[in-house]
């Protein structure tokens, strides 16, 4: 069993995209998770709920959402070579960033001048 659960649900929704699922049920729980997926229902990509200790995602616009693994750490100026690497085009998705005011997409994290440790991408 892996020890990375924000990694084992983000192959499962990849998984249940491809096998062309509208909907998938996660046993798995975390507060990272759960902020991750946050993040990604603002944008629109997804939208979950949960109850006791379960997750209902429903796949909306999505082509890939994926953990980036090593979780490397970035400084601000480096953001945007991570951004050119995970990213196809411009404007186009966005990375999950760990900094220490909490998760956000890659693009708050520079507006506030933040750095931090890069957890996944979606686009």
């Amino acid at each position: 069993m892996s020890q990375d659960i924000v990694a084992d649900v983000l192959n499962q929704i990849m998984n249940a995209k491809k096998a062309r699922k509208e909907f998938l049920i996660i046993n798995k729980n975390s507060k990272l998770l759960r902020n991750v997926l946050d993040i990604v229902k603002q944008q629109g990509y997804i939208n979950y709920s949960a109850e006791d200790n379960k997750i209902k995602i429903d796949i909306k616009n999505l082509n890939e959402f994926k953990a980036i693994k090593p979780r490397y750490t970035v400084s601000v100026k480096k953001i945007d070579h991570y951004v050119r690497r995970y990213l196809p085009a411009k404007n186009f998705g966005f990375l999950i960033i760990s900094t220490n005011k909490g998760l956000m997409n890659h693009k708050d994290a520079e507006s506030k001048k933040l750095g931090g440790c890069l957890i996944a991408y979606i686009f």
